[in-house]
Order: C-alpha cells, then sequence, then structure tokens
C-alpha cells in the first residue's frame, strides 16, 4: 500500500474515525484504524468498538492499493503534529511509513484481515433527515438519558417514528426530554439509540457542515447513518423503552409563562452557593408576578428575582439547579411555559405554542 494526500484533510478523516477507537478492550486490532487504498483513488479509513463502526473517505493519490490497521492513537497523533503539506504512507511488510518534508516516522501495523467487518443493511426501511433537525433534536435530548451502564434501556434515546411525525425521547429517573417534528415516514418504528453513541454521531454531523441531509437505515438491531463521504454503523438497544406518554402531566394548578434568559442567569447565579449544598438544591417560591430564587449552603445564602406572568395558585418547589439549567440551556425560546400541579410534582417546560419538545423536571423536596 502507498498513498499521498493533504495533512489537514486525512486529520479531518483521521478526527471523524477516532470517535469509535476504544481502549477499554482486550482485542488489539479494535485500538487501531484499518486504512485502506483503492485503485480508485480513495482512501477508507474505518473504526469499530463492536457496538460503533465508522467508515469514511477522502480522495488520495494512490501508487499502490492495500490495506493495514495502524496504532490510532499513534498514528493519529503523528498526522495532526505534522505540517499542513503533503504527506506520504507506506506499507511494507506491515510496517507504516509516514514521509512530510524532512519528518520521517515507521511504525508497526496489523494485518487487515484480523479488523472487523463494517455491517451493511437493506435499504428497505429508510429515512432521509434535514442534518440540521437531527442535530438539534440530538441536542435538545440526549442530555437527559441516564449515565448508568446498569439502567440498561433508559441508558438510551428512543427513535418513535410515526407516518407523520419523529419523536425522541430520554429519561433517567429524575428528568424527561421529548423533541417532536412532523416529517414523513415510510413506516411505523420505534428504536432506541445509546446516548453515548448518539452523542458522537452529533459530533460528526457537526463537522460535516456542509452536509444537508443524513439517510437513516434501520433493521431490528442496528442503524446506520450515511453521509455522503462517512458511513457509521450502531447497535441498537434491546427491550421497550419507558411509555413516557403516561409520565407527563394532564393538567396543572399553576401556570407561568417566564423569560428564558432571565430565568437561566438567576438560576445559574443562585447555583453558585447550591453547589456547596450536598444536592445542589434551589427553592423557587412562585406568588403574584415574580419567582424568587433561594439558595444556601455552609458558605452563604443568595436571593434572586425574576418576574413572570401566573395563572393559578401560588407555590414553593424545590429543585436540583443543574436539571432546570440543562433544559434552558437546550432550547433557544426567549419565552417559556412552566406547569406545576404542587410542591411534590414534577414541572412541565414546554414551548409558547407548538410540540417541538416537552421537559419533565422532577422536584426535591424541600424541609419547611
Amino acid at each position: 500500500m502507498k498513498f499521498s494526500c493533504n495533512q489537514q484533510q486525512l486529520t479531518k478523516a483521521l478526527n471523524i474515525a477516532a470517535k469509535a477507537v476504544t481502549n477499554h478492550t482486550t482485542i488489539p486490532v479494535l485500538k487501531g484504524f484499518l486504512l485502506t487504498a483503492e485503485e480508485t483513488g480513495i482512501l477508507k479509513i474505518a473504526s469499530s468498538d463492536l457496538d460503533l463502526s465508522i467508515e469514511t473517505k477522502i480522495p488520495v493519490s494512490v501508487s499502490e492499493p492495500g490495506s493495514i490497521v495502524v496504532s490510532a492513537r499513534l498514528f493519529g497523533d503523528i498526522i495532526r503534529k505534522l505540517p499542513n503539506e503533503e504527506i506520504q504512507v507506506e506499507e511494507s511488510e506491515n510496517n507504516v511509513t509516514i514521509k512530510c518534508i524532512s519528518s520521517e516516522f515507521r511504525i508497526v501495523g496489523q494485518p487487515s484481515d484480523e479488523f472487523p467487518g463494517i455491517m451493511e443493511a437493506q435499504e428497505t426501511n429508510a429515512i432521509l433527515l434535514k442534518t440540521e433537525l437531527l442535530k438539534e433534536m440530538i441536542r435538545k435530548t440526549s442530555f437527559s438519558a441516564s449515565i448508568e451502564e446498569a439502567k440498561g434501556i433508559i441508558t438510551g434515546v428512543l427513535f418513535e417514528m410515526k407516518k407523520d411525525s419523529l419523536t425522541l425521547v430520554a429519561l433517567d429517573g429524575f428528568r424527561m426530554a421529548v423533541a417532536k417534528e412532523y416529517i414523513g415516514n415510510e413506516e411505523e418504528k420505534n428504536i432506541v439509540i445509546p446516548a453515548r453513541i448518539l452523542n458522537e454521531i452529533n459530533k460528526i454531523l457537526g463537522e460535516s457542515s456542509e452536509e444537508e441531509f443524513v439517510k437513516i437505515i434501520l433493521d431490528d438491531k442496528k442503524a446506520i447513518f450515511i453521509l455522503e463521504n462517512t458511513k457509521i454503523v450502531l447497535r441498537l438497544l434491546e427491550g421497550d423503552f419507558i411509555r413516557y406518554k403516561d409520565i407527563l402531566p394532564k393538567e396543572n394548578q399553576c401556570r407561568l409563562k417566564i423569560n428564558r434568559g432571565e430565568f437561566l442567569e438567576s438560576i445559574e447565579r443562585a447555583s453558585l452557593l447550591a453547589k456547596e449544598g450536598k444536592n445542589n438544591l434551589i427553592k423557587l417560591s412562585i406568588s403574584e408576578d415574580k419567582i424568587i430564587i433561594t439558595s444556601r449552603s455552609e458558605e452563604g445564602n443568595v436571593k434572586e428575582e425574576v418576574f413572570i406572568e401566573k395563572e393559578g395558585a401560588d407555590l414553593e418547589i424545590g429543585f436540583n439547579a443543574k436539571y432546570i439549567i440543562d433544559v434552558l440551556k437546550a432550547v433557544s425560546e426567549e419565552e417559556l411555559i412552566m406547569e406545576f400541579n404542587n410542591g411534590v410534582s414534577p414541572c412541565l417546560i414546554k414551548p409558547m405554542e407548538g410540540e417541538a419538545f416537552e421537559y419533565l423536571v422532577l422536584p426535591v423536596r424541600i424541609s419547611a
């Protein structure tokens, strides 16, 4: 194998492929990149941790086609440190030589036949989404999934596909995020994608800013995300997702209209002291036309006031400040609706109009 290419172009491709490399494995080949130079002038870079596989390609000048597995960490570090010039890469007897101007490296490779194949799927169940739309929906939901592996299915994000809509749902037992967009689907289907993998996909979508659409091919056990030059294959989580619609409150005793920016800034300031406590607790005292936000710890106390429009009863309720802040940072609307039933029931946060998102946040009990 022998090829040459631009350093920056190769670096960008390696950064994408690196998102599927794992160091937590006893299989040496999974710590590497599979480099495949084809006669057509294409270099394919593949990586896999068995749950997530990525294959991306760039145009290169190929002198000798072939393939080799190289250490992802070492090869990536070398390429990133080289100047923005032409790089020559050559493989001989499982050794890989990298040359750029006056620099020359030789590293040990591994046979390519030990690398796992990138899974394929029939395109019978394919959907086409606008890349920006998918990025926004992931950003609005994935942070609410559980990070505890023992929690199983709720470490993932539900993709609920109806004939006329796509809904993403994530929850962790303390909060829930729902994002919905009206789009057409060929068939109705539910899949659950691990949030960890979905966040990596979102980073790749962000780095592929020129891509207007992403194609998603589905079957019962895996999903394939296809961009123009990158293919992402992932294993789906098995099992039935929680019936999230049953959790959403159907009525409220207190309804607020708030300015998101002002509320966020006030809670962030209050949380400076809340973080010094045991559970990042802030208390909201809702009455008349304002919310009084308070927090106290051994380090001191704080009081913030935010003006609101209120319908219904007065209320006192406590929250983990981080959960409210995460929601307020995930959306961009200037004004939001907050709904409450009482001081021990979840709070619902949603837009002024439409169904683009809904957030449910469980309260923390506050002492009298």
